[in-house]
């Protein structure tokens, strides 16, 4: 059901909308706001931005200290709750763990919201990067090669709605923004199964990923191994790493299958 009939439907509750649109202002960037600040960043008027923010802190979604507000460990739960939920977290972290300790390589999985994909499981080799990748973390599909994956598994209605509300924009020297090109490397990546970014998202970061399907074919996930180009060459991910990453890609789908 499509935000856009929610929005003009009887049923959808505006209050709880504003609610969560409050909490979303705060991230990385923005841990600590002022009143003023999350009234700026919603839209909403001080004295509504007021009444939500102090309805969170008595359900001990949110604290404040003085002028700033925050939130609380609390939220936590809600993230969670869909996290136990959803067995490919359970099953995957396991196996990405394994893989790995085994390439030295960070590998993760992740799930499309919107325009952009969020981590869902994360296995960090001890390597150190500039961007901090966790699970909760969110990244534009369109410069990762996990998100166009998920791209790829769209169809073309799907697609041209993507590309209407997403934000294009360079992130390194190499990211590609133009929209004609990026459909057809979707295309590319949907014909060939799997995807490599070059240093579009990071300088100096290279990924390869490929599609997590469940036992109707569809695709729930994609899952990553990254590496420093310094260390591996675009050749070595294709050659070296991709054949592991569908390996145990294929392990996480045949445990899904058997769970289901």
């Amino acid at each position: 059901m499509s935000e856009d009939f929610l929005d003009k439907s009887k049923d959808f509750v505006q209050s709880l909308d504003r609610g969560l649109s409050i909490m979303k202002v705060f991230n990385a960037e923005n841990p600590k706001l002022t009143l003023s600040e999350v009234a700026e960043l919603t839209g909403f008027t001080r004295a509504t931005a007021r009444r939500f923010l102090l309805t969170l802190e008595s359900l001990n979604y949110v604290g404040s200290t003085g002028r700033y507000f925050f939130l609380k460990p609390r939220v936590l739960e809600l993230g969670y709750a869909y996290l136990n939920s959803f067995s490919l977290v359970n099953i995957a972290q396991g196996h990405l763990e394994e893989m790995a300790t085994e390439v030295r390589e960070s590998c993760s999985a992740s799930v499309l919201e919107g325009s952009n994909v969020i981590y869902v499981c994360r296995a960090s080799a001890n390597r150190i990067m500039t961007i901090n990748l966790a699970v909760g973390t969110q990244l534009p599909a369109y410069a990762t090669s996990m998100g166009r994956v998920l791209l790829a598994s769209m169809n073309e209605d799907e697609l041209d709605r993507y590309f209407d509300s997403a934000v294009i924009e360079k992130l390194t020297s190499r990211t590609i923004t133009d929209e004609d090109e990026l459909r057809r490397i979707i295309a590319k990546v949907r014909e060939d199964g799997y995807a490599i970014n070059a240093e579009e998202l990071e300088e100096g970061v290279e990924s390869v990923s490929v599609p997590v399907r469940g036992k109707d074919g569809k695709v729930l996930a994609a899952a990553n191994v990254s590496a420093h180009a310094s260390r591996v060459s675009v050749d070595d991910l294709v050659k070296k790493l991709l054949p592991r990453l569908k390996a145990c890609v294929a392990e996480i789908e045949q445990d899904l299958n058997l769970q289901n």
